[in-house]
């Protein structure tokens, strides 16, 4: 496949025309999303976790993930960025490698911890982004995340502070991944100061609703994997009754 640089998908995010990306688990299902024509691939972990037999929250072994990820890259010819949690315990010069190496030119950052969702605090977390930017150079799209609403409602405030520091840092975008009251949405984007990423879940205002009030990407996360996943099962249970399944 063609290679494919960082400025590529840097370029895909203009608030106002999102660049849309329902998150893939293998190659199977990256070659369909290029298939349909997105102009990138971007992974899911949670999806890729489950895949590969493993729980989210950085259970898969980074040597796994990696493997996984080259593997989506190899088959699409766009762009490619991972999600990759909080790095798996690498140091920043290292997981910028491995992302390189696995032929991705675009990354998700969580600033919360595995497991009890505690958040990193700000400083810390911008103090990581800056390293994996020094790393890397311009050579990978930093997504970086914030996981506040995780929870539930959460400080605008906080979530803009903190979405200011990860861009000053050297992230090319913020994810306040769980935000989804329309309102918020606008008055982050229109004061965060840089590219904002919404995740899309069922319920939410439709894709062009979120091009309006000026969201430059959007994410499906691991919805598309439970999506099939549940489709699987409904199939396999037509097969264990006996009928046609298809």
């Amino acid at each position: 496949m063609t290679t494919h640089d960082a400025s590529e998908l840097r370029a895909l995010h203009v608030p106002g025309s999102p660049l849309v990306l329902p998150n893939v688990w293998d190659a199977a299902s990256a070659r369909a999303v290029h298939e349909a024509g997105f102009p990138a691939v971007a992974t899911s972990s949670a999806a890729v976790a489950r895949v590969l037999g493993y729980d989210d929250g950085e259970q898969t072994p980074v040597g796994e993930m990696m493997a996984a990820i080259a593997r989506i890259a190899r088959v699409v010819d766009v762009p490619v960025t991972a999600d990759v949690e909080r790095g798996y315990r690498l140091k920043p010069a290292e997981l910028a490698a491995r992302l390189a190496e696995a032929g991705a030119v675009g990354c998700n950052l969580e600033d919360s911890l595995a497991g009890g969702g505690e958040m990193v605090d700000p400083g810390e977390q911008a103090e990581f982004l800056a390293e994996v930017r020094a790393a890397a150079g311009d050579a990978l799209v930093i997504n970086a995340r914030i996981d506040i609403y995780l929870g539930g409602p959460a400080s605008r405030q906080e979530a803009v502070a903190r979405g200011r520091r990860y861009l000053e840092a050297g992230a090319d975008c913020v994810y306040p991944i769980g935000l989804g009251d329309e309102d918020e949405i606008r008055a982050l984007v229109g004061e965060v100061g840089g590219p904002v990423n919404i995740y899309f879940r069922p319920g939410m205002h439709d894709l062009a609703r979120l091009a309006e009030i000026g969201v430059a990407r959007v994410s499906f996360g691991s919805g598309p994997h439970e999506a099939t996943y549940a489709y699987a099962q409904s199939l396999f249970e037509k097969v264990r009754q006996g009928h046609d399944p298809f």
